[in-house]
């Protein structure tokens, strides 16, 4: 990967374990409503899309908008709470700093809820560019968060490698025709993943740290 100049990660199940702060912050909701609340292993299914396509499925049309208040106001305390880093990652991140790579986010989790994590868990500084879903027309898999970020970083595409944890990520990359490496563990099975064929499939974020080191093209 010698040519590689800027390395993008998606957020959440890639850097970041947030899914107890979003579980939380779901089944409140429900409970506030009056709804059934759902398991851990149904709302990280969900996960990656965005907090209203996470609460649309389980939410009366006319209460999504309430539903999505309630959620947003609970989850900026539950985020600070319940989120931590995955094993490696501020090493990770530093050392591909250190040796002069530009670094950046790109995350279907609203702005304001991307910048809470970054700043709690001390990753802002780390970071060339942070580009959120909300401010885009489309978020992933559709390929403009990335295109977006390279065009304002200043790279080509074979310059690029995005890091993401799911099967929008792995067709984001595609579709936006970058080098994708996926980490196994976050919202979509090993078998979803294998499916979309990226360029490398990974079982934790530091194994990311050997797709930097000579002759690993």
């Amino acid at each position: 990967m010698q040519n590689v100049k800027l390395v993008i990660f998606d957020l959440d199940g890639t850097l970041v374990n947030a899914y107890s702060a979003i579980n939380s912050s779901f089944n409140y909701v429900m409970h506030k409503l009056g709804l059934k609340s759902q398991s851990a292993a149904v709302i990280r299914g969900a996960v990656g899309w965005g907090d209203s396509n996470l609460l649309k499925p389980y939410t009366p049309a006319n209460d999504l908008k309430r539903a999505l208040g309630l959620y947003r106001n609970h989850h900026k305390h539950s985020l600070l709470e319940y989120s931590r880093l995955y094993p490696d990652v501020l090493r990770l991140l530093r050392q591909l700093k250190a040796k002069g790579y530009k670094l950046a986010v790109a995350s279907n989790r609203p702005t304001k809820f991307s910048l809470i994590l970054l700043r709690h868990l001390r990753l802002v500084s780390l970071f060339d560019y942070v580009l959120c879903s909300d401010k885009l027309k489309y978020g992933k898999p559709h390929p403009l968060i990335l295109n977006r970020i390279i065009k304002r970083l200043a790279v080509k595409k074979p310059q690029v490698l995005y890091v993401g944890d799911m099967t929008i990520d792995a067709q984001a990359g595609r579709r936006a025709g970058v080098k994708t490496v996926i980490v196994t563990g976050g919202s979509s099975s090993s078998l979803e993943i294998k499916k979309q064929s990226p360029f490398k499939i990974i079982s934790s974020i530091g194994e990311l740290a050997k797709i930097f080191e000579p002759g690993s093209d």
